[in-house]
């Protein structure tokens, strides 16, 4: 039987996954608040940063281009709008994304943060809705992705060392899936929770996977591992939500 094990939310695109123990799935939107917020790469423009539309994820800062990311701990409190960030024990930054003023020391810090590692790059700013309304996935039309825990205990077992699920960045963790069997799926609809889902694609993989979720550092060949050991490039599956509803942590996942 198909259970969620694990539920994870990433307020921004390119930063820390955050673990839940409920989510709302809404039709053709995916998780509200899911990748809701992004650093794009600054351009001229007259829309507001709240508004910006969907891009391409090469226009937003991102782990495959600047694996220093995932060393902060970047925290979003969606009832008050607070974004804190932290390294180690200590807490860089803390400020309002619904202020004019709040969001222009986020962007100032992340701009400065990645000055040394990509200065061609420019300035950062960051862009999204403090109330979920945007989303910046990376497909188009919005989907969620979902990985059994089984299709990552392979991984381990071929890197020789427990493969961490963040590194793959899902909103949906399942077990009593056996590994690679979520391919299968492609097509098909599922009911999990109180809400009902369509299997677009697998998803095809990038360096992204090599970078270490807690250092930053780049610390498993896993892109590499994955097409010499298993002759693809994929790990986990899109979908589309078709019927909104509630889902947590250990409930069922069915046709």
């Amino acid at each position: 039987m198909a259970l969620v094990k694990e539920l994870f939310t990433h307020p921004v695109k390119g930063l820390t996954p955050q673990k839940c123990d409920r989510v709302f799935l809404l039709c053709d939107h995916g998780i509200p608040g899911d990748r809701a917020f992004a650093l794009m790469y600054d351009v001229t423009t007259d829309i507001p940063d709240t508004a910006i539309p969907w891009m391409q994820k090469k226009n937003f800062a991102m782990q495959c281009d600047l694996p220093v990311l995932a060393a902060l701990n970047c925290q979003y409190d969606s009832n008050t709008t607070i974004m804190s960030i932290n390294q180690g024990n200590r807490e860089l930054l803390s400020a309002a994304t619904n202020t004019l003023e709040g969001r222009d020391r986020l962007s100032s810090f992340f701009s400065a943060y990645i000055a040394p590692h990509r200065p061609q790059k420019g300035t950062l700013r960051l862009v999204g809705d403090p109330g979920g309304k945007t989303r910046y996935s990376d497909r188009q039309p919005v989907h969620i992705s979902l990985v059994s825990q089984a299709t990552l205990d392979a991984l381990s077992s071929a890197a020789g060392q427990e493969i961490d699920a963040r590194r793959f960045r899902p909103n949906v963790v399942l077990e009593g899936v056996p590994a690679w069997e979520e391919f299968n799926w492609v097509g098909q609809e599922l009911q999990i929770g109180q809400a009902r889902i369509r299997i677009s694609a697998p998803i095809t993989r990038c360096l992204n996977i090599d970078v270490n979720p807690d250092t930053g550092e780049q610390d498993i060949k896993l892109f590499s591992l994955l097409k010499q050991h298993f002759g693809h490039k994929e790990t986990g599956v899109v979908a589309r939500v078709i019927s909104s509803g509630d889902v947590a942590v250990e409930e069922i996942v069915s046709e």
